[in-house]
């Protein structure tokens, strides 16, 4: 076994004996679901941002950069303008909210803050969050699987059940403790992998008989997708369209609750001020370093290489032809750590809506403390292999990354982000008004993403939060007037 294997190896033993280190720490729900609310700036911003940029981010995102080129440029400045938005429209207003509602979910947030008694808002949300979840947690299992095929050349079948079956276990002992603390490690070898290794390889093809712009026009001829136009070759309304659909990415980052629950976490609404400034620090060079380590990777490699390798294995391909071994090691750990720190807070959160929302609060069971957190495991464990079997049937389907997290994206962020932005921002919003852009959101979705005709005019992540959106304030508005007239 090579070096780089040998301290991947290393590092997946180190999350697992975080999880056995922090098993002691979950006496109650609050602390397996919060961590007792106890999260100081530096671990929440690093834990946000870990947990915001699944793999897709190391692995999907340069993919796409080789395979679309510079029309990927929107998504890169969508994606960080929507981080800044949730941090500056979201973080506070809902820490103090949350604290003020003593709840531990946005599920029970919303029943509370309503005061719902029908039990629809906290009911379904629970269901879309669990739903689209499982899809998310997913994509991370696969792209464990990607890693590890191209370390040790393993088949990716199996390296999905080696990922899944890591995430679960260090995610079932250490709850949101263990969560939050590899979460802060995980942030930095992510953050390292994405400044140092586009910067070596711009060192590296200084010398190269290729430019960025000669490889962009040849994958122009190879792939077909106007690589070296940002519009995508587009002009007028379809040009329009092009920026519209990078551009919607950062909108998901309003309504995605395992980031959210960072803001829910923090010690106090104080230190929100400190977590925004590194998580956007953070962001900026961040996001656009994965932009390009796609562009890098295309211009080593060339277009042709990627006819017959998959680009969402370039940033483990570029780091072992470029740097030291040990240092590759680590980076790549950096793929895995981006799965990892998104794949155990999606399964927490999906945990906690359906302990806490649907055993607890909905159905009313008297549980102690204790009992509650062993029921949250067990349904980790059950989450995890329904997550799995879809990570297994993607592969067997050929299936991306990239596309299964930007379906969930879209489900998770129309749903939540423009009723939790009304929320805490119109004073006019109403029980109605949130139903309907739960509803709104789910549905267009769904329906939107499955139909060629609508998903090839606009992507649905645009449309299904514009919609929601303007569903709930036609629903709170016409609601009003009917309570005023009777």
């Amino acid at each position: 076994m090579d070096t780089i294997g040998i301290i991947f190896i290393f590092y997946l033993l180190f999350l697992l004996s975080v999880g056995l280190w922090t098993f002691k720490f979950n006496k109650t729900q609050e602390d397996y679901l919060l961590a007792g609310r106890k999260l100081g700036p530096w671990v929440t911003a690093f834990s946000e941002r870990a947990s915001g940029e699944s793999a897709w981010l190391l692995l999907a995102l340069p993919g796409a950069a080789i395979a679309v080129g510079l029309g990927e440029v929107w998504t890169v400045i969508g994606i960080i303008a929507g981080i800044i938005a949730s941090w500056c429209l979201i973080a506070r207003k809902l820490r103090e909210e949350t604290e003020k509602y003593g709840v531990l979910t946005i599920p029970e947030y919303l029943h509370r803050r309503f005061d719902d008694r029908s039990n629809i808002i906290r009911i379904f949300s629970a269901f879309i969050i669990a739903f689209f979840f499982t899809f998310y947690v997913s994509a991370q299992f696969h792209a464990s699987g990607k890693v590890l095929h191209s370390l040790f050349d393993l088949d990716p079948k199996y390296g999905i059940s080696i990922g899944a079956v890591i995430i679960i276990l260090y995610t079932l002992m250490g709850g949101f403790f263990a969560v939050a603390w590899t979460d802060l490690l995980q942030g930095v070898l992510m953050i390292g992998t994405l400044v140092i290794l586009p910067i070596a390889g711009f060192i590296e093809i200084q010398g190269s008989e290729r430019s960025i712009s000669d490889s962009l026009a040849q994958a122009n001829i190879i792939y077909g997708n106007n690589n070296s136009s940002f519009f995508m070759g587009e002009t007028g309304l379809a040009g329009l369209v092009t920026i519209i659909g990078g551009l919607s990415w950062g909108l998901g980052y309003l309504g995605q609750p395992h980031l959210i629950i960072r803001y829910m976490a923090i010690r106090n609404s104080e230190d929100v001020k400190i977590a925004r400034k590194i998580a956007i620090a953070w962001a900026i060079p961040g996001i656009t370093g994965a932009f390009l380590i796609g562009l890098v990777a295309l211009v080593y490699f060339g277009p042709d290489f990627f006819q017959n390798t998959d680009t969402e294995q370039a940033m483990p391909l570029l780091a072992s032809a470029l740097l030291h071994p040990i240092l590759a090691g680590l980076f790549i750990s950096g793929a895995v750590a981006a799965m990892m720190s998104t794949a155990d807070s999606q399964l927490l959160v999906s945990t906690s809506a359906i302990t806490e929302d649907f055993v607890h609060q909905y159905i009313g069971k008297n549980l102690s403390q204790n009992s509650l957190v062993t029921l949250s495991r067990i349904t980790i464990v059950i989450l995890g292999l329904f997550a799995f079997g879809i990570a297994i049937f993607s592969e067997v389907q050929g299936k991306q990354i990239f596309g299964v997290v930007s379906y969930a994206w879209s489900g998770l962020g129309s749903a939540f982000g423009p009723a939790l932005v009304l929320t805490l921002w119109w004073k006019k919003i109403t029980r109605k008004g949130i139903i309907s852009g739960l509803i709104t959101g789910f549905l267009t979705t769904i329906i939107w993403s499955n139909m060629d005709i609508l998903s090839s005019t606009v992507t649905e992540r645009f449309s299904s939060f514009v919609l929601a959106f303007i569903m709930i304030i036609i629903v709170s508005i016409s609601d009003r007037k009917n309570t005023n007239g009777t």
